[in-house]
């Protein structure tokens, strides 16, 4: 790839970076809820064929939710750690870079302006005027696609997942508190994640009817394998 090409890649990626991070905001939310109806549900069904007892698979599902979305919040946290971990190096790195070339990194931002097909005298003002006023701002946005004042919280990240888990995860189990019969729940699982498929398929641009397929589907048959294993261990238990 030339210096231009590259130069024009970098360049445009604060505009990206803006709305593909909302976006993952919203597919990790979309993922952790998903997460949390396929595997509660497949909890709930699992000791149901094993026992009858609706206390025994109201707190089985309880456990599973609880452990499920702390797991989910846990491993969040670690990665966006790691990716904010990541942010502040690069951001460190360009400090030093600003402090020990000062006008090769002025060279640079003036390329990427110029790489956007603004006039090489006018990029070379707009680079001047931006490093004057905040040298390290223009360089992680022009250059990383990031803001100096807003990197990743693996906190919200935490947070955002334990409760998208925990929303997930309610419908399978108030289907079972709400009906005895396991067909309510099945039901009810399938038009979620009948939802959410539709929602992931949505923010991917991608063919809502054979997402929508392939995650119910999918969430039925972990359904039907735990049914199975639980009957299976109930009978060789009894």
């Amino acid at each position: 790839m030339s210096e231009t090409n590259a130069a024009r890649t970098d360049h445009h990626e604060p505009h990206d970076t803006g709305l593909a991070s909302r976006l993952n905001w919203l597919r990790a939310g979309v993922l952790g809820a998903n997460d949390g109806i396929v595997s509660t549900a497949a909890i709930v069904l699992g000791v149901a064929g094993a026992t009858d007892d609706r206390g025994s698979i109201v707190l089985a599902g309880l456990v599973g939710m609880m452990a499920g979305a702390m797991s989910m919040a846990a491993g969040e946290y670690v990665s966006v750690s790691t990716q904010r971990d990541t942010e502040k190096a690069v951001l460190d790195r360009e400090r030093r870079e600003l402090a020990e070339t000062p006008e090769q990194e002025l060279e640079e931002l003036a390329g990427l302006y110029e790489a956007k097909g603004i006039e090489p005298d006018l990029a070379r003002q707009v680079a001047e005027q931006l490093t004057a006023k905040d040298a390290l701002r223009a360089h992680a946005e022009a250059e990383l696609g990031l803001d100096p004042d807003d990197l990743t919280n693996p906190w919200h990240a935490a947070g955002a997942s334990f409760l998208a888990f925990l929303v997930g995860a309610a419908i399978p189990l108030l289907g079972v508190v709400i009906a005895p019969s396991a067909w309510v729940t099945v039901v009810a699982v399938a038009i979620a994640l009948a939802v959410t498929g539709s929602v992931s398929a949505r923010l991917g641009s991608a063919p809502v009817l054979r997402a929508v397929v392939r995650n119910v589907a999918g969430g039925l048959l972990a359904m039907g394998v735990t049914y199975l294993l639980g009957t299976v261990a109930g009978g060789l238990v009894g």
